[in-house]
């Protein structure tokens, strides 16, 4: 008997201290049963009958005893990561700044995941990369962000590049021609993504020999939690071509596994038990196969979205991802560049 489908956290609470004292009530519209197919039980309330939802979509919230990937979640750890991030130099005198491109489904979090990192350098959560709710994505054109460091700091050398969303086959959202001219270097910075005009040599601003700063160095493919198990069939298949003719120019990958709180009741209510939890564990292992890549390329994080003020565990969490990134910008670099172009180490 499941007490919380139709409750709020509040509610849910309250149920559990009146099971306690032996004086809980079941109210009737709060008692199903879990059938083998979902329920397509009605209720009656004032003269309306409605389908019966369930609020939340949490997944069994089971808390192992020890973390599955080791986290440090202390404020000095967060300070570290921003210094290890604002202080870094990619590995090549002929190129200023590390570019990565983010790529992934419309609503993924993209955007969010470049304003939040953003947010936590200028100490409150801003909206620098423009966030919509359309079906079919804010994001039309190819948009890069500089991270900016904290006030009185120079800035950093990562810039994170944002597209239009993926879509279903090459008829809707960023193709896989067009995205394959965005890592090469050839779409240039401002353009506006159509299927029905792909990016060619005769495209304004088109780049016909982009030099290595031009590229981009690493791609992180974006997916939400909430959404694994909904995405369209073909989208497995669009994620296995990228990847291949990616992987063919030399260039790695990563992922992100955003809105984990939308996903995990624990890791909702603090984001430092995320690594404790089985079902974003699982999650894990489900974007591995959707994106065909081993779990250790996958991290979680969570993005400001709705809060006004910056959290320490978030902070860590979204740092954390951008130094995992930053650790395949540099093996680009070392897979690609002559020993006479790298800086030599002292």
């Amino acid at each position: 008997m499941i007490l919380t489908e139709t409750m709020n956290f509040g509610q849910a609470r309250q149920a559990s201290t009146a099971l306690k004292s032996g004086t809980f009530k079941f109210p009737e519209s709060n008692v199903f049963s879990v059938p083998d197919a979902p329920s397509t039980e009605k209720t009656t309330t004032a003269n309306k009958t409605e389908e019966s939802k369930p609020m939340f979509a949490f997944k069994g919230a089971v808390l192992m005893e020890s973390p599955w990937r080791e986290m440090d979640w202390t404020a000095e750890h967060r300070k570290t990561l921003m210094e290890k991030i604002t202080s870094y130099k990619p590995s090549c005198q002929e190129v200023p700044q590390a570019r990565v491109l983010l790529l992934g489904p419309v609503g993924s979090g993209k955007s969010s995941f470049i304003s939040s990192v953003q947010s936590v350098f200028d100490g409150r959560v801003i909206n620098r990369a423009m966030v919509g709710s359309s079906s079919t994505g804010f994001t039309k054109k190819l948009q890069s962000f500089p991270i900016r460091g904290q006030k009185g700091e120079e800035p950093s050398a990562l810039v994170l590049c944002d597209v239009m969303g993926l879509g279903e086959g090459q008829t809707t959202g960023l193709t896989l021609h067009d995205t394959l001219a965005v890592v090469k270097g050839h779409a240039p910075e401002g353009h506006k993504f159509s299927p029905e005009q792909p990016v060619r040599s005769e495209t304004a601003g088109y780049m016909k020999k982009p030099s290595l700063r031009d590229k981009m160095h690493c791609v992180v493919f974006v997916v939400d939690a909430s959404k694994l198990t909904s995405y369209h069939k073909g989208l497995g298949i669009t994620f296995q071509q990228l990847r291949e003719h990616i992987s063919d120019l030399g260039v790695h990958q990563v992922a992100l596994l955003t809105h984990v709180d939308q996903v995990c009741q624990e890791t909702a209510r603090d984001v430092t038990q995320v690594y404790k939890s089985s079902a974003i564990q699982k999650l894990i292992t489900e974007a591995a196969a959707l994106l065909g890549m081993s779990p250790s390329y996958i991290v979680p994080v969570r993005n400001y979205s709705c809060e006004l003020a910056l959290e320490e565990g978030t902070d860590v969490l979204l740092l954390s991802a951008v130094d995992h990134i930053l650790q395949y910008v540099q093996l680009y670099f070392q897979d690609h560049l002559a020993p006479e172009t790298k800086f030599q180490s002292s």
